[in-house]
């Protein structure tokens, strides 16, 4: 690729960025009494020298204060997998909050059984628990399996993402050994001295890992998402519970992200069997919810406890933990909108949406590769497409990316700013896909010359 023709275009399509949005361009400016001029510093992982700010949103659309319409892929990075403001969900919060009243009174509410069913319907696991998000699903879920096991340290993928969990920022080094994760602000210490890690699709040094016999639990998605996708080779996850149930340590899916694989995430799609199985973001449908599933057989050994406060234990828990408002918006959510129906067509628009890109890829030769996990689909600038997060993170070309991101933006198409990642909705259209195919490739068309 002509690097020096990809800069000038970058730099045309910043220009153009910074021309069309002087509102937000303002907004960012004024924006002197927040940490990093957001809201949450994440929103500045954004392509161009501000962020686009949201005025409206329904559906796959969104709209920003310049009034410009786009094409929504990114989708709140999975939390708006539902599409946004999904009318049911907002009758359902309205009924709760405005007719009923209350949002949260420490009190249960009986749409948390039909919640809990309805988990264990799609996922197998019998016995949930709720929280706000899934960072502090997977913190809960590692305390109750060090209380069971008495083991002290967890095992996750090298580039896995769980959220802020600090047991989980660690990476594979160039020396083979455990490292903290690049970026890793404030440690509360050494992360090695908590964690363990091994390369996804690598059993051979999963068990090097876990034959120390002091993991507590592996913690990992089923197909790592954050970095890229990296989908599982064929024996691996069947590997890795053989492995776990060996050396005795328990198996937690995250499917935070993976839930775009199915209506049971990938646990159900590949019938694997998780001891947990945690997930977040998608299932309020906008509103802050979360929850951890335990197998009976966990769920028995640790209610079987008499030491273990589980009532009031510390670390595990909090006070808006299962609030009336956010179980009202998970049953809304499972039972009208991310249906089975549902997913069934947002998987056909992904499968759509991987062969429009492939063959603007393959017109013009380019050593790319494309991933698709259900509803969401995601392409990578090397082929093949990399088999763990280390490759996976070698890979990346952030100023093609940046490139890539305010062309389609610049032309009303928002995909999910950490990576080139693409997620389907149940209001997402065949139009919204086709769409991006042809942007797409009138973007290649113009890095080729």
């Amino acid at each position: 690729m002509d690097r020096t023709r990809l800069q000038h275009l970058l730099a045309r399509e910043s220009a153009e960025a910074d021309r069309r949005n002087p509102r937000s361009k303002a907004a960012y400016g004024r924006s002197e009494h927040l940490f990093g001029r957001v809201p949450m510093t994440w929103m500045n992982k954004t392509a161009g020298a501000f962020p686009r700010y949201l005025d409206t949103a329904r559906g796959a659309r969104v709209t920003d204060i310049d009034g410009h319409d786009y094409i929504d892929f990114c989708l709140g990075d999975t939390g708006a997998m539902a599409g946004h403001s999904p009318e049911v969900v907002a009758a359902a919060v309205q009924h709760r909050f405005a007719e009923l009243g209350g949002a949260t009174a420490m009190l249960p509410t009986e749409d948390a059984e039909w919640v809990g069913a309805e988990l264990t319907r799609r996922f197998g696991l019998t016995r949930w628990s709720f929280s706000l998000t899934a960072t502090d699903a997977n913190r809960w879920a590692i305390r109750l399996a060090r209380a069971v096991t008495g083991r002290a340290k967890i095992l996750v993928n090298s580039y896995s993402y769980h959220g802020s969990v600090d047991e989980s920022l660690i990476v594979v080094g160039p020396d083979g050994r455990g490292a903290a994760r690049p970026g890793n602000v404030g440690a509360p210490c050494d992360v090695t001295l908590t964690s363990r890690v091994a390369e996804f699709n690598d059993l051979a040094q999963l068990e090097r890992e876990l034959a120390h016999g002091d993991v507590a639990a592996v913690l990992m998605e089923p197909a790592l998402t954050n970095i890229g996708i990296v989908l599982p080779e064929p024996g691996y996850l069947a590997g890795v519970r053989a492995l776990t149930r060996q050396y005795g340590a328990l198996l937690v899916n995250d499917e935070t992200h993976t839930f775009s694989a199915g209506p049971g995430g990938c646990t159900a799609a590949w019938d694997l069997e998780p001891d947990v199985l945690t997930i977040g973001k998608a299932i309020g449908g906008g509103i802050p919810a979360g929850t951890y599933g335990l197998s009976a057989d966990l769920a028995e050994r640790l209610l079987a406890r008499a030491d273990l406060d589980l009532v009031d234990m510390g670390g595990v828990g909090g006070t808006l933990a299962g609030n009336a408002l956010s179980v009202a918006a998970t049953r809304a959510t499972l039972e009208h909108v991310l249906t089975d129906q549902a997913f069934a067509h947002m998987s056909k628009l992904s499968e759509r949406f991987e062969t429009g890109v492939r063959a603007g890829i393959d017109a013009h030769g380019l050593p790319w590769s494309v991933s698709r996990l259900g509803a969401r689909t995601e392409y990578r600038f090397t082929a093949p497409a990399p088999r763990t997060g280390t490759e996976s993170a070698a890979a990346a070309d952030p100023e093609l990316e940046d490139f890539l991101h305010l062309y389609l933006a610049n032309r009303g198409i928002l995909l999910t700013p950490f990576h080139n990642m693409a997620l389907m909705c149940p209001d997402t259209t065949e139009r919204d896909v086709d769409t991006h195919t042809g942007v797409f490739a009138a973007a290649l068309a113009e890095l080729a010359g």
